[in-house]
């Protein structure tokens, strides 16, 4: 695999892990009427259940870290090439960045009854 194929693998993974956190722990928060532990579960196991697929869709291309600690230790045992970890980490940022804003845009979106991707 290529950097930028591994690098853009690292970004698109991180956007769509921290969109699936956020939107599942907002829609957990709006469909637990008031249950608190309802909510924790529901984002829990979507966040679960997110992390499985996308380490299984992404791990062979990048190693699937999204997070800038793990790519850390990564490189520090060996794992990960020195001169790769600046770009997995701006690909974590900007895709963190992305997923963030994704589900804050469903979340507003579905407040007001329209389109989260329109």
């Amino acid at each position: 695999m290529t950097p930028a194929r591994r690098i853009t693998a690292e970004a698109v993974g991180t956007a769509l892990l921290l969109a699936a956190v956020v939107g599942s722990g907002i829609m957990g928060d709006r469909l637990a009427g008031g249950n608190v532990a309802v909510a924790l579960l529901a984002n829990t196991l979507a966040t679960g259940a997110m992390l499985v697929t996308l380490i299984l869709t992404f791990g062979a291309i990048s190693g699937a870290h999204f997070n800038p600690a793990v790519t850390l230790a990564d490189a520090s045992q060996g794992g990960l090439p020195w001169r790769e970890v600046p770009g997995y980490l701006a690909a974590q940022l900007i895709g963190a960045f992305a997923g963030v804003a994704a589900a804050h845009n469903c979340s507003v979106s579905l407040s007001r009854r329209s389109d989260c991707f329109a």
